[in-house]
């Protein structure tokens, strides 16, 4: 970091400065410092409780259940509904009510876009809430 004051040795040098490498250095950490905290992003997620509930638990004869069923089928609350009269039911369950909170099940061989389209009909007949059922808890003599 010395300087050369000329003289008969004079000439170029070829060392490299290195006060203005280390104050970009500094300007880049600073802007990364502050530009890495406004970039994270959150979802709010609401997951089932992972701990097995007792199996005494009876369900809640307020809740209703929308079940997504193999060949465009569904049921609500195990009363079996098709495409078609879907809506019109949604709408004369959750027009009266205060909640608005729907559990969509889906079996694992319907398609997606049935399940979606069970979410929307839920949606148009005026659900705020949709969630996911928990699961049972297995058997104890089951594996």
């Amino acid at each position: 970091m010395g300087m050369s004051a000329g003289g008969a040795k004079g000439g170029l040098n070829s060392e490299p400065n290195l006060t203005p490498m280390i104050d970009v250095l500094l300007v880049l950490l600073v802007i990364f410092m502050l530009i890495i905290p406004m970039s994270r992003k959150a979802l709010d997620v609401q997951l089932p409780d992972p701990t097995p509930q007792d199996k005494d638990v009876k369900p809640n004869p307020d809740q209703i259940v929308l079940e997504v069923l193999p060949g465009g089928n569904f049921a609500i609350n195990k009363e079996p509904h098709t495409r078609a009269d879907l809506y019109k039911r949604l709408k004369e369950l959750y027009d009266p009510r205060p909640d608005k909170i729907i559990f969509v099940k889906g079996d694992p061989q319907v398609l997606y876009q049935d399940v979606i389209f069970a979410m929307d009909q839920a949606r148009g007949a005026g659900v705020k809430v949709i969630g996911v059922p928990p699961k049972a808890a297995p058997e104890e003599g089951a594996k």
